[in-house]
């Protein structure tokens, strides 16, 4: 199992970038929405559209804490094996 660490660790990381690149550009395409920018979306278009990103934020971030969990679960699991 230690074996898989770095790639948890990595894959964490990575999860959470792509997350806030969700998010950052979710509540950017939504700002332009409001501010009629785009031509031919309402603001409902831009409420979904942030909703969307909210929840992709979420989705992905939790993701992320898991496999964050799931590496302290192994280090655990390999000290407890050092030890007993």
């Amino acid at each position: 199992m230690k074996e898989h660490l770095g790639f948890l660790k990595t894959s964490s990381a990575v999860v959470k970038i792509a997350a806030w690149i969700f998010l950052f550009f979710g509540v950017i395409g939504s700002i332009y929405i409001f501010l009629g920018r785009i031509s031919g979306a309402n603001k409902l278009e831009g409420a979904v559209n942030l909703a969307v990103a909210v929840f992709a934020f979420f989705f992905l971030y939790i993701i992320a804490k898991i496999a964050d969990l799931l590496v302290k679960i192994i280090q655990e699991i390999h000290e407890l094996k050092k030890v007993g």
